[in-house]
């Protein structure tokens, strides 16, 4: 028999994005992905080895994108508007992975906790980083670095939960709306990235469940 990883994250996704990883059983997870839990404990081990290869995926993937998004530019602001792009554009399009991702580290044991958290902490760094870089050489200006760096990275995430492909904005309008929220956060002259392409194309992980289908309009 073969399974489908993919699929298998994405029923896991389903469940622990919805009920929550503790509140969900490993028979309904086998039962979501279309397989006996025997089975998917044979290919995927335990639950929580599930939620680790969830999360290590998706941190692994916004290490990745916001990495090369640095690359475009030594300038900060630059470096800035394609890390925001890329963490806005992530997460608008892996929505319920991203949820998981970051809501039930908790969950993990202490076996598996600091391996996640040195992802984590490893993609803040990215912000961490040129937001220093940026304040050291005049390109910023901010009271507390730190309380920025959360707030830049609170309101990206948070499009996890309202942002529709089928809503009023495109993704990348919504992208480029951010950037333009950080660069007044930071009094940075949005002129700056006049004629740059910094607007990132995300990836789908294969985690991600499919999208809801738009309703039809009933007239």
């Amino acid at each position: 028999m073969t399974v489908n990883l993919g699929k298998v994250q994405q029923a896991a996704v389903s469940l622990f994005a919805t009920r929550g990883f503790a509140a969900t059983g490993i028979r309904e997870l086998g039962a979501a992905a279309g397989i006996n839990s025997a089975t998917l404990y044979h290919y995927v081990g335990s639950k929580e080895d599930l939620l680790v290869s969830i999360m290590r995926d998706c941190l692994d993937e916004m290490i990745r994108s916001g990495s090369e998004a640095l690359c475009g530019s030594a300038e900060p602001a630059i470096q800035l508007a394609g890390l925001i792009s890329s963490h806005v554009g992530l997460t608008a399009t892996n929505q319920l992975t991203a949820r998981v991702a970051e809501y039930e580290m908790r969950a993990l044991s202490e076996a598996n906790r600091p391996a996640m958290q040195a992802l984590r902490d490893e993609y803040e760094s990215l912000f961490a980083q040129v937001l220093e870089r940026g304040a050291r050489v005049g390109a910023f200006s901010t009271e507390d670095l730190t309380m920025t760096r959360l707030a830049l990275m609170e309101m990206g995430t948070g499009v996890a939960h309202w942002f529709r492909a089928d809503g009023r904005l495109r993704l990348e309008e919504v992208q480029q709306y951010f950037v333009s929220m950080a660069c007044r956060i930071l009094a940075v002259d949005g002129a700056l990235l006049d004629g740059v392409d910094f607007v990132v194309a995300p990836r789908r992980l294969a985690s991600e469940p499919d999208p809801p289908r738009p309703r039809a309009n009933v007239s």
